[in-house]
């Protein structure tokens, strides 16, 4: 016993203890609060963090520019629409904030079903009893057969705006979850303003070796070149996350080729930490939203945005108490500092 006693070195489990709790306080005076003591190591041995475009490269705010309307639709009928389309739904997220404040939304036209926004579907519709059917969303997703009017929006998607599509639909169905054929009345332009300090964040990733990849409902081309404004490494290697397969063997392979994901759904980006996982990485996860949970989960360290989803921030094992982004590589630093310590005390 006496041996056994003499080999442990009770002073380590104190000095550990003592480690991550000074280490929590210092996160703390960072605005990040820590849930469970293991995240500082979690984070710590990250090599890659997954985020989302919006709140992150983008400060989240955004506007629209611009209306280009198609065949006999006017901009006063598609600012008309558009008002009722508004009108119709009680969406909040930063897109419909902005369609708001441009369109404003006005609820006078009879309503005879709806078809609300999904990040399946990537669009949402309402039958009016006497106006007609109409669906707004990703023009991918309503016209992709339509090739010549893609490449006009493309260009803009290059540019790094994000466009929204409005069309007349030939009748929707809710049941059955159809859209009908959709006739395309506008393009709605809208901007992403990213942050100032964006730079500097992703500069510290690249120097830590840290891979950064922007998960976004987005377009990819948008996606793409709003990170490489930003700074993010790789971000111009981009896929629609559409086009990946499901085989999580495939995925695992395919996934290591790119930094920038578009039209990425829920339950997909669960897939994406899994298979960085199956190729031995540590991956941590940022969200703010429902669609996030499952894969913050299933992350080595989740990180939550206080004042995101309620679910995000139960699940999450370190909490941005304020929300900014631009703290995470002071986190990372303070994680590595506290092991880098406690494996140098454990070695001696």
């Amino acid at each position: 016993v006496s041996g056994v006693i003499g080999m442990i070195p009770e002073g380590l489990v104190l000095l550990t203890s003592v480690s991550f709790i000074i280490g929590v306080g210092r996160l703390a005076r960072k605005q990040a609060l820590v849930q469970e003591m293991a995240a500082i190591e979690s984070l710590a041995r990250a090599d890659i963090i997954c985020t989302d475009k919006t709140g992150t490269i983008t400060t989240g705010e955004l506007r629209v520019e611009e209306i280009l309307p198609f065949g006999d639709a006017t901009i006063d009928t598609v600012k008309e629409i558009m008002a009722r389309l508004n009108g119709a739904f009680d969406d909040a997220n930063a897109t419909q904030t902005a369609v708001d404040q441009y369109f404003g939304k006005k609820n006078d036209w009879a309503i005879r079903e709806t078809i609300p926004f999904s990040s399946a579907r990537k669009y949402k519709a309402v039958s009016f009893s006497d106006a007609g059917d109409f669906v707004v969303g990703a023009p991918e997703f309503l016209i992709p057969e339509d090739k010549e009017l893609l490449d006009r929006i493309n260009r803009y998607s290059k540019q790094g705006y994000r466009v929204l599509l409005l069309g007349r639909s030939t009748g929707i169905s809710a049941e059955q979850g159809d859209k009908g054929t959709i006739t395309p009345m506008a393009a709605v332009i809208i901007s992403d303003i990213i942050k100032e300090d964006a730079k500097e964040v992703f500069q510290y990733f690249a120097k830590a070796h840290v891979a950064v990849k922007v998960l976004s409902g987005d377009n990819p081309v948008t996606v793409s070149t709003v990170a490489q404004k930003a700074g993010v490494i790789g971000a111009e290697n981009y896929i629609d996350a559409s086009k990946l397969p499901t085989d999580p063997i495939a995925l695992a392979q395919e996934i290591s080729k790119y930094s920038v994901f578009g039209r990425v759904r829920p339950e997909q980006k669960q897939a994406f930490v899994k298979a960085w996982q199956a190729n031995g990485k540590t991956v941590a996860m940022v969200g703010d939203g429902v669609n996030d949970v499952l894969a913050m989960r299933e992350a080595n360290c989740a990180v939550a945005m206080a004042g995101g989803a309620q679910a995000a921030t139960q699940v999450a094992q370190l909490v941005l108490t304020d929300g900014d982004f631009s703290a995470m590589p002071h986190i990372v630093a303070e994680g590595r500092r506290v092991i880098n310590n406690i494996q140098r005390a454990a070695t001696l």
